[in-house]
C-alpha cells in the first residue's frame, strides 16, 4: 500500500503508512495506551491482561506480520503516532480487519474513520470483495462500524486461553 496523506477531521496533518517490523515498538506503545481503556468496561481485567500478553509481545507481532501476513498501518497526526490498524486476507477474496486502535486523546476526530478507509482502499486495490471484522457484542464501537456501512454477518464465540470473546462478525461488501 502506498504512503498516503489525507486531511483529518481535526484539521491536523494526518499521514497513514504501512508499518514494518521496525515499527513494532511504536505499535506496542499505542497498544499499551489504548488496550485497557478500550476494554475496561467490556471484559475483566484478568482477561484484558491475558489477551494483551498473547497479542502484543514483540514475538507475537513479528509472527502476525511474517506468518499470518497481517499488514499493519500506522497513523501519524502532526508527526506523532496516534493509531494503527491491521488487516489480512482470508479465503475467497475476503479480508479481515484484525485491529484498529486510536489513542484516547485522538478519538472522535475522524482518525479511526481514516484508518478504516485506508484499509478499504488497500483491500479494493487487492481486488478484495468484502472486509470483515470482529467486535465484542458489548463494545460501543459497534455503532462506529455501523456508521461506516458494516452490517452484522454472524455471531462468533472465540476461545482465547481460558477466556471467551463473544463477538459479532460485521461485514462490508466492497
Amino acid at each position: 500500500m502506498p504512503t498516503r496523506s489525507v486531511p483529518a477531521a481535526s484539521a491536523l496533518p494526518l499521514h497513514i503508512q504501512p508499518a514494518t517490523e521496525q515499527d513494532i515498538p511504536t505499535i506496542i506503545g499505542l497498544a499499551e495506551a489504548t488496550w485497557e481503556p478500550t476494554y475496561r468496561f467490556i471484559i475483566s481485567k484478568e482477561q484484558i491482561d491475558y489477551m494483551y500478553r498473547v497479542i502484543y509481545t514483540p514475538a507475537s507481532l513479528r509472527r502476525q506480520m511474517r506468518e499470518q501476513h497481517h499488514t499493519f498501518l500506522l497513523a501519524y497526526v502532526d508527526g506523532h503516532a496516534a493509531g494503527f490498524a491491521s488487516y489480512s486476507e482470508k479465503p475467497d477474496s475476503i479480508y479481515h480487519l484484525n485491529k484498529i486502535y486510536v489513542l484516547p486523546s485522538h478519538q472522535g476526530q475522524g482518525l479511526g474513520q481514516h484508518l478504516v478507509q485506508a484499509v478499504i482502499s488497500a483491500v479494493r486495490e487487492a481486488r478484495g470483495l468484502a472486509l470483515e471484522l470482529n467486535v465484542n457484542r458489548h463494545n460501543p464501537a459497534l455503532a462506529f462500524y455501523e456508521r461506516l456501512g458494516f452490517v452484522q454477518h454472524r455471531e462468533e464465540d472465540i476461545p482465547i486461553g481460558p477466556y471467551w470473546m463473544n463477538d459479532y462478525v460485521l461485514r462490508k461488501e466492497l
